[in-house]
């Protein structure tokens, strides 16, 4: 299993370029295997990952995720090719829906169809991704395109899937799935399972698996978990996080957090790594009562990637 951080936002406040900058810098340094950034109100992650990019030598830079709906998908590979010339082919674009409420209600945009939304985006994304022309002719997307970005070799894609539907077209589509707010019953009934099936029908490797979790090594359990349902509220409220908190019988994410101490934290961790998951994305958050909470967790975290798990 692959370790990884999330960085920019996410678990709070959105933090500035040059911050986020110097938080993967502080990771690679550490020996994290990749870090994660979303792409939610701030700044732009592929833009700040290409940045970061030039700054750094050898950690993954990965989107988690960036939402499809409001950019073409010609306009997205070329940021993503971009992104890979940055930083040495250490781009991975993940991709996802977003969410109704935002998609219709704030941005205008018809949700009607996202799982065919979702099939014809990587229908003109995937060859261009891949140095090929994208001839297209759909429901939606009607596209003929080439783009040329020099130095790329090529950029893995994952797509964010909860339900059955979406996980069945990244397993068959595209290299793995980024998940968050799945708990360790989630993944290992659901979606390891049914996204390693389409992938083996569809011929293809074994999926990445990138499970994103709120982590907090601490002695003070409750604290931390309060603290989760707090920094974490809003995706309880959201209806495809609420799906899958809803499997896992969570109440809200402070139900799915990993907390406690380093054996505790390790433990879990290497649960979820036994049941297929192959990357562990960890959004740190602030522990009332523990103020060192998030920089101890950052150096557990760190001694686990240079272990191995």
């Amino acid at each position: 299993m692959r370790i990884g951080m999330g960085v920019g936002g996410g678990g709070g406040p959105e933090a500035p370029v040059s911050e986020i900058i110097q938080q993967i810098q502080q990771a690679e340094a550490a020996g994290f295997d990749l870090v994660w950034m979303p792409n939610i109100f701030g700044v732009d992650a592929i833009t700040v990952l290409a940045l970061a990019g030039r700054e750094t030598s050898r950690i993954e830079l990965a989107t988690g995720v960036v939402p499809t709906y409001p950019r073409h998908p010609v306009a997205i590979a070329q940021q993503a090719l971009t992104a890979a010339a940055a930083s040495g082919n250490r781009f991975t674009l993940g991709i996802g829906l977003s969410h109704r409420v935002i998609i219709e209600n704030m941005l205008g945009l018809d949700y009607s169809k996202p799982l065919r939304h979702m099939r014809e985006y990587l229908s003109v994304l995937l060859p261009l991704l891949d140095g090929r022309p994208a001839r297209f002719r759909g429901e939606e997307y009607r596209v003929t395109a080439e783009l040329t970005v020099p130095g790329v070799t090529r950029v893995p894609v994952l797509v964010a899937a909860l339900g059955p539907q979406m996980l069945k077209l990244a397993g068959a589509k595209v290299d793995g799935t980024v998940t968050w707010m799945g708990g360790p019953k989630y993944l290992a009934e659901t979606a390891v399972p049914l996204i390693s099936q389409a992938a083996v029908a569809a011929g293809k490797p074994a999926p990445r698996i990138a499970a994103g979790f709120p982590l907090a090594v601490t002695s003070e359990k409750e604290a931390a978990r309060a603290s989760a349902a707090q920094v974490f509220a809003v995706y309880g409220q959201l209806p495809s996080y609420r799906a899958v908190l809803d499997i896992e019988g969570a109440a809200d994410a402070s139900s799915v957090a990993i907390v406690g101490s380093e054996e505790e934290v390790e433990a879990q961790i290497r649960a979820l790594a036994a049941s297929g998951v192959t990357d562990f994305n960890a959004m740190l958050y602030p522990v009332e009562g523990d103020r060192a909470a998030e920089g101890r967790s950052m150096e557990f975290l760190a001694g686990l990637a240079k272990r191995g798990v």
